[in-house]
């Protein structure tokens, strides 16, 4: 078998195009909890913070000189820190809700009966069977 054969029958299989759809749109929903972030949660903990911005939050190490340019500022920005932290809960508690849904339908999928066939007839009931037929045939 070629290797190209191999590769085409690893990508049509449906687990791999399924990943590869999950991890796009798992990008775009970064997008979408930064933005949430950025721009809903974290202006009103600021408002209540006395304005503090908290993207802009660090503990600088060292500080620039201006009258040199050698030296640069060194700083731990705990601020972006706390608002990756933030969206990382955000999406996890969306993606625990998505699990939980899904479950909960393949629980309900699992517990609902298949639609069973009809019993088989029992010995009596087969050689009613055949006498009716019997009798339908004489008459």
């Amino acid at each position: 078998m070629s290797v190209v054969k191999e590769f085409r029958e690893f990508i049509a299989r449906g687990n791999v195009i399924d990943l590869a759809v999950g991890v796009i749109i798992g990008a775009a929903f970064n997008g979408i909890v930064k933005s949430l972030v950025d721009q809903v949660v974290m202006p009103p903990i600021g408002l209540l913070t006395g304005g503090l911005d908290f993207s802009k939050l660090e503990w600088v190490l060292r500080a620039e000189n201006p009258a040199t340019e050698a030296v640069e500022k060194v700083a731990i920005q705990y601020g972006a820190f706390i608002n990756t932290v933030i969206q990382f809960l955000i999406v996890a508690a969306v993606v625990f809700l998505l699990v939980k849904l899904v479950n909960g339908i393949r629980r309900e999928d699992a517990e609902t009966p298949a639609p069973s066939a009809p019993p088989a007839p029992t010995p009596e009931e087969k050689l009613l069977t055949e006498i009716r037929d019997l009798l339908a045939k004489s008459n």
